[in-house]
């Protein structure tokens, strides 16, 4: 077979079967001998080198061409030939032979990918096309030259690595969306495509797999057409539901050129746009117009030579799609197969088809692959479409940048974006880290958006949770090295400009998944919009060390873990349980191999079981506001929560609304979707968890003092209270907390942080608990393709799993049923195995998770569904087995407002006790009160008090009980709060005839919290605030009591004013002093 040094041949035959013949030949022979190379005779391989037909400098050249570049993603449903396809443009490119495209599957970097015969992790590449002039004389877009860049990104098709998807759309402009013409839209498929266009991806279309047309099912013309036209129709419907205004019409048309045939693993593909131009000049007529006759309700009759919108009956008249595209094919493909190659040769010499010698000895399969990539390239049909009907940097950015760019949109950088211009500030965004071959180390990936980045330069580095203003999450670094993504190598570039892919050294250790880069002393410039995934991260696992001493080697190995995957959540509990959450079971246990292979060098570890991650939710309005109080009793929080309206939650996630939106436009969209008011939709405090959660904080306070002073602490004890709610400390979902009322301290540091933020988290835990409070299970939308006989036990299995199918339809052409199924993500453990061993393996599932359905038992409930589920959480993570109770997070406080002559309010707030102590209370009050004169009024000069009333001064009465043996059991205080407005006179008598109203209401009112003994005495005592005139000395002088007794000093505490608009407002409340106050 081969002639030459044995050595040689023999590193040949195995390199020819991993990268074609030629290329790895040169390589070794020079690598060998350092000489020239000499001929080899082939029998069964080309002879002819295949030659890389760029080099790094020359890429380099062409990516200041921004009109000459088209970045893309190549996005399918799982085993639709995505990375098959890929490998037919990659040799396009010279990178690899042309008789290995769709063997070697040059995308597929990772060994586990060849195994399992999937792609795991998105990978990219850079491609040189050069057009030919013929092809481009129907090109109208603006170009530079017939050289393009294409920078091709190769995407996983399974729904647990759905995040590579995403990370890989956001740094590209088109999208090309590879079906299986058996199998159809899939519902992976949609998932995708609406991720595409909401990210502003224009997509083309091909349908893959034509080969199984021929030689599997062997179906005829017009069977295959119409086969061909639903799977167009319904990708249409998916593109036509999800559409963007600023892209226009996105639907893709064969007679428009923006859909393709290809057999990815034949190498070949064509466009209407190849039989058009070649039956053109055939038949004389328009290009144009000869596309538009291939596709759609028009046919040909050989016999009249005429063209008609309707099939005549006759044999001959056939569909222009069958009778000028199909059928040459099968004809060609059938020859083929049969090994008529008399009939061959002189069917290819009018096609203008020339062979090789060597070529013409191959038989079969081999025979027909050669022919068809030869006849058809997949490479220019592919590319060609791309560059045509894609997008380049300098268009797409255009309509991109609002969905970019989170700062003013006519600032300098969203400018420099929206024009793609290289001379601009720096804007790139790096959308995920892809490991180095040193261990731990990491390539920062992204796209350059403005600007232009390039070695040394030292670059402001924004996370996710870069707030501008602020130093969080920001730091200043410089890039060592930069270079461009070859698949399963990098070429170094001493820079990179805008509209490129770049990949960058340095920067591992300041970026966790995705962060914004900026240039060093642009600090006005705002990070770029935050990714958003399809899926959740709704299956954990916990993992221990086999050996405790490779603790060390598990936590550093989980935080590469969780810089290595977009999606992947590594957390520790407060057991100390480290937890991995991903997207599946696949997902998990991929986390899991490169947790162990990669990042922690082989140590061994324990896993646990999966579990699933739950939503807390409410289900009604709270049944009441409730109340908190800090922990040293002057603040209070009043709030209530209920759940939001239908769709707002989902709206937060897909990004539509969230913390960083222009409030006004924020506003219009709450208000004409969800109904709400426009002044209430701008008083959204913020979202949570991770300040971008389906949850969040609404102020619906008016006139409270100090309340901007307090936000920031409610909403870090919101934040807090999101993520762990109060059932089992799972994230809340889809609940607004609204702010009611706020009473705060005077005096600012009795309002601080330590005393708002745990106070917020317990009142939004008692209005969770208030609100009928659900707990919400994620649910996977299962779509299993099976024969007929096999219905019956997916129905079985899906009825086991709690499962329900919502569709079922027969795929038409086929013996298949497609079967559309929800399926608690709970239930989906060993769904796969259970499925297969039910239906004899007929069946074949793919699940994507769809949304969280709230379950129907109340876990408030003892013995119910979710009360045991609840249970079974709070165990896992080593909290106490029963929910904490509403008592320990509300003070629970009753109202009761009374007049008098129409100018005082009295508000008083009595805590519950039993009857008993009640009656004991309203006889000793009323015998105090009527008998014994209890109050000291006449302690302090009438003529005085004048004075004190008319300043707004703070007084407070005292009650305190003792024992029988003269020892203070409890106190309690009255606060007095009186106000005057300008030109309002006060009787001096006002405030000992408030104060006497209130100690007769107080026994006839709600009773005491706290059980006092029967045998007990209470004595009263009021203090006034003096004066500041009056102060000479210490703060403890401004108070004069009637009677010192009770206390060694009086209390502190500052005035606060009455927002009421009469003349005098009393208001009178009970309190529980906190520990900070003077002791008796």
């Amino acid at each position: 077979m081969f002639s030459g040094d044995p050595i040689l041949v023999l590193i040949l035959v195995c390199a020819i079967t991993v990268y074609g013949s030629g290329f790895v030949l040169l390589t070794v022979w020079y690598k060998m001998n350092c000489k020239e190379p000499k001929p080899f005779s082939f029998a069964s391989a080309s002879s002819t080198f295949t030659r890389v037909k760029f080099t790094v400098d020359g890429l380099r050249g062409i990516m200041d061409y921004k009109h000459n570049i088209r970045n893309m993603s190549v996005i399918a449903h799982v085993d639709h030939g995505k990375s098959t396809l890929t490998d037919s443009l990659v040799a396009a490119a010279g990178i690899i032979a042309q008789e290995v495209a769709g063997d070697v599957r040059m995308t597929d970097t990772r060994a586990d990918e060849a195994e399992r015969g999937i792609t795991i992790k998105s990978t990219g590449i850079s491609l040189y096309y050069e057009m030919s002039d013929e092809s481009l004389k129907s090109y109208k877009g603006e170009r530079q030259g017939n050289e393009y860049l294409i920078n091709l990104i190769d995407s996983p098709g399974h729904v647990d690595f759905s995040s590579e998807v995403t990370a890989a759309l956001r740094i590209t402009d088109g999208a090309l969306v590879v079906v299986d013409c058996v199998e159809g839209v899939c519902v992976q498929t949609e998932t995708v495509l609406r991720q595409a266009l909401g990210e502003r991806i224009r997509p083309v279309l091909t349908v893959n797999k034509m080969d199984r047309c021929f030689l599997e099912l062997q179906v005829d013309g017009e069977e295959a057409y119409q086969t061909f036209q639903r799977v167009i129709e319904n990708a249409n419907v998916i593109m036509a539901t999800y559409e963007d205004p600023l892209l226009g019409d996105v639907q893709v048309y064969p007679e428009k050129g923006t859909v393709a045939f290809s057999a990815g693993l034949h190498g070949w593909a064509f466009t209407l746009t190849n039989f058009a131009k070649m039956y053109a000049s055939k038949f004389g007529v328009d290009e144009s117009k000869m596309m538009e006759r291939l596709w759609g309700e028009n046919f040909f009759d050989p016999a009249t030579k005429k063209w008609t919108t309707k099939s005549t009956g006759s044999a001959t008249c056939k569909r222009g799609f069958v009778q000028f595209c199909y059928e040459p094919i099968k004809q060609i493909i059938n020859t083929c197969m049969n090994d008529q190659k008399d009939k061959l040769w002189p069917m290819l010499q009018k096609l203008g088809v020339t062979m090789k010698a060597e070529e013409k000895d191959l038989m079969g399969k081999a025979l027909m692959k050669r022919v068809m990539q030869t006849w058809l390239p997949a490479s220019s049909a592919l590319l060609e479409m791309m560059i045509f009907h894609l997008p380049s940097p300098a268009t797409a950015q255009k309509y991109r940048v609002e969905n970019l760019y989170e700062g003013p949109l006519d600032d300098q950088y969203a400018n420099a974006i929206r024009n793609c211009d290289p001379e601009g500030p720096l804007m790139l965004y790096v959308s995920k880290m892809i490991p180095a071959s040193d261990k731990g180390r990491f390539f920062a990936f992204g796209r350059v958006f403005a600007g232009k980045v390039q070695t040394g330069l030292k670059v402001r580095i924004m996370g996710p949770n870069y707030v501008p203003g602020e130093k969080k999450d920001l730091y200043v670094k410089s890039v060592q090295r930069t270079v461009i993504w070859m698949g399963k190598k990098q070429e170094t570039v001493e820079d990179v400009p805008c509209g490129n892919t770049v990949a960058m050294v340095g920067l591992d250790q300041f970026i966790t998944k995705n962060a914004t880069l900026t240039n060093e002393k642009e600090t006005d410039a705002h990070p770029i919009r935050a990714m958003k995934f399809s899926v959740s991260p709704v299956v954990r696992v916990a993992v221990q060390c086999k050996v405790a001493s490779d603790l060390p080697k598990l936590v550093e190995g989980l935080k590469r873990l969780a810089k290595s995957d977009p999606m992947v959540v590594c957390t520790i509990e407060e057991s100390g349980e480290h937890i991995i959450a991903g997207a599946g079971e696949l997902h998990l246990e991929i986390c899991l191999k490169d947790l162990v292979d990669d990042f922690m060098g082989g140590a061994e570890i324990i896993k646990s079981d999966p579990v699933v991650s739950f939503r807390e939710t409410v289900l009604e309005k709270s049944c009441r506001i409730v109340m908190s109080k800090s922990p040293n009793k002057h603040n209070r929080l009043y709030m209530e929560a209920r759940p939001m309206e239908e769709g707002l939650a989902e709206a937060i996630d897909d990004g539509r609304i969230g913390p960083r939106d222009d409030p006004k436009v924020r506003a219009k969209i709450l208000s004409e979707e969800f109904g709400w008011d426009k002044d209430l939709a701008k008083k959204i405090w913020c979202f949570g968890p991770e300040t971008t959660g389906p949850n969040m904080v609404v102020d619906m306070c008016k006139g409270v003092q100090y309340l901007n002073e307090i936000k920031d602490s409610v909403v870090a004890g919101f934040q807090w209270a999101s993520k762990e709610g109060a059932l089992a400390e799972e994230n809340m979902r889809g609940i607004c907390f609204e702010v009611c009322d706020v009473v705060l301290h005077a005096d600012a540091i009795h309002r601080g942080g330590g005393q708002v933020i745990p106070t917020a988290r317990r009142v939004i835990y008692a209005s969770q608990l208030t609100a009928k409070p659900r707990l919400l299970e994620p649910v996977y939308l299962v779509e299993i393709q099976a024969p007929e006989q096999a219905l019956g036990g997916i129905y079985s299995v899906l009825n086991q799993k709690r499962g329900h199918v919502f569709e079922e339809m027969q795929r038409p052409g086929t013996p298949l049923y497609n079967i559309k199924a929800y399926l608690p993500v709970i239930e989906s453990f060993g769904f796969s195995s259970t499925l297969r061993a039910a239906t004899s393996g007929q069946a074949f599932p793919q699940c994507v998770f769809d949304h969280w359905d709230m379950m129907s038992s109340d876990p408030l409930e003892s013995g119910s569904q979710a009360a045991n589920l609840v249970t079974e959480i709070r165990k896992r993570k080593g909290l106490k087995e029963q929910m904490t109770p509403l008592s320990e997070f509300e003070d629970k406080l009753i109202t009761t407002t009374f007049k008098d002559d129409d100018y005082y309010h009295y508000y008083y707030y009595v805590f519950c006790a039993d009857i008993k102590l009640f009656r004991l209370l309203d006889w000793i009050l009323r015998w105090l009160v009527f008998w014994w004169n209890s109050w000291r009024l006449r302690s302090l000069p009438s003529s005085s008090s004048k004075e004190y009333i008319l300043q707004g001064l703070v007084e407070r009465v005292a009650i305190i009980f003792y024992n029988t043996e003269n020892v203070p059991l409890e106190r309690f205080i009255f606060k007095l709060f009186v106000n005057q407005s300008y030109g309002a006179k006060v009787e001096e008598a006002d405030l000992e005839f408030s104060l006497r109203s209130f100690l007769i209401k107080l026994p006839l009112s709600e009773t005491l919290t706290k059980v006092l003994p029967r045998d007990c005495r209470w004595e009263i005592t009021v203090y006034f605030r003096s004066l500041p005139q009056a102060s000479t000395s210490k703060d403890a002088e401004l108070w004069i009591p009637t009677d010192t007794k009770q206390w060694l000093q009086p209390p502190l505490i500052t005035p606060v004013k009455s927002m009421s608009s009469e003349p005098i407002c009393v208001q009178l409340y009970l309190e529980h002093p906190s520990l900070s106050e003077p002791k008796l």
